[in-house]
């Protein structure tokens, strides 16, 4: 079963090629950030994002499935970096809110427009602390 939307692309390099040309250069700049910073993350292609790990979650329908620690998608109006992560009850992207520049964060989603707008530094922390930690709330 299928956790993502059904994308008539199938890999990561489909995915990376197939990006708008405005979004190219910060989506491949977050992916080789991603990879570098947290390399034991297995990368695969989730569907209509790439995800980085994974581990297992038990979704609103009670069924245990594999879920990615952390995932980068094209939006319409932003790139978000999704990070499945919690700390002592709290979501690890909402912890760096504040650090983590001029984006939009919710729960454990990061968006940005662009790549400018994203404190580095700040992300890398965010995902070290992700592939320690991962998870959701049930």
């Amino acid at each position: 079963m299928n956790m993502f939307k059904e994308s008539k692309v199938r890999t990561v390099t489909e995915y990376l090629v197939t990006l708008p040309a405005e979004r190219k250069e910060a989506v491949r700049a977050v992916h080789e950030i991603i990879r570098k910073t947290v390399p034991k993350l297995k990368v695969y292609f989730a569907g209509n994002m790439i995800g980085y790990g994974s581990f297992q979650y038990k979704n609103y329908k009670k069924e245990i499935i594999q879920w990615p620690v952390v995932a980068l998608a094209n939006q319409k109006q932003y790139i978000s970096v999704y990070v499945c992560s919690i700390i002592d009850g709290r979501y690890v992207a909402e912890r760096y809110k504040t650090e983590l520049g001029k984006v939009k964060v919710g729960r454990s989603c990061i968006s940005f427009k662009k790549l400018a707008d994203l404190h580095l530094p700040t992300l890398k922390r965010v995902l070290q602390l992700a592939a320690r930690h991962p998870g959701l709330t049930p």
